[in-house]
């Protein structure tokens, strides 16, 4: 996460997971430093809930580790040209990220089953289908389970970093915004103006 303060935003990390979805996740192992990728679910409680094929590097490692979920959202590049004084800048990058960190437990299968119709209830509707694992034949389901371990991460630290131009004058920051709304990235530019408490700089 970035240094600096003024880009921590910890009070929707977690709704900014759930509305992503999709994760890197990190674990120390016997065999060296393994990463999964891998949708991710945000219960009620605050946890955090995914699934991995059996054959993944990270997979047999996860039950009882402390493991690390980073999920990054859009960013964009900032260019010194669109600051007051261009030759005393240098380029940056804007960009939303969390971190969860916390110790892993594997699920039954009966918990599994729950994460994946869960995980269909979730995702099916941003896409406008309505899939359920209903839908397969059961001993292909239990099958395709059987191949995969599903897993709950307690979270014992959440990290932020919302990095917006918020540590930029208002006149670099309308500079951004412009040029972003010239280049089509409206979010990015709607970006900086939320992070500076809605002020309109342009």
């Amino acid at each position: 996460m970035h240094p600096n303060a003024a880009f921590r935003h910890d009070e929707d990390a977690l709704a900014f997971v759930a509305a992503y979805g999709f994760a890197h996740i990190f674990g120390a192992t016997p065999d060296g430093p393994r990463v999964a990728h891998a949708p991710v679910l945000v219960t009620a409680a605050g946890t955090l809930m995914f699934h991995l094929s059996n054959g993944n590097a990270l997979a047999k490692h996860l039950d009882g580790l402390a493991a690390l979920v980073s999920v990054g959202g859009p960013g964009h590049y900032v260019s010194p040209n669109w600051y007051e004084a261009p030759a005393n800048n240098v380029p940056t990058w804007n960009y939303q990220a969390v971190e969860v960190e916390g110790p892993v437990r594997a699920m039954d299968m009966v918990e599994l089953e729950a994460l994946l119709n869960l995980a269909s209830a979730t995702f099916e509707p941003r896409v406008g289908e309505d899939w359920t694992m209903a839908k397969m034949e059961r001993p292909r389901a239990e099958a395709m389970m059987r191949a995969i371990t599903g897993y709950e991460l307690t979270p014992a630290a959440i990290r932020t970093t919302l990095k917006a131009s918020q540590n930029r004058s208002e006149a670099d920051a309308a500079g951004v915004i412009a040029a972003l709304e010239r280049l089509g990235e409206t979010a990015g530019a709607e970006a900086i103006r939320k992070a500076r408490h809605g002020k309109t700089l342009a």
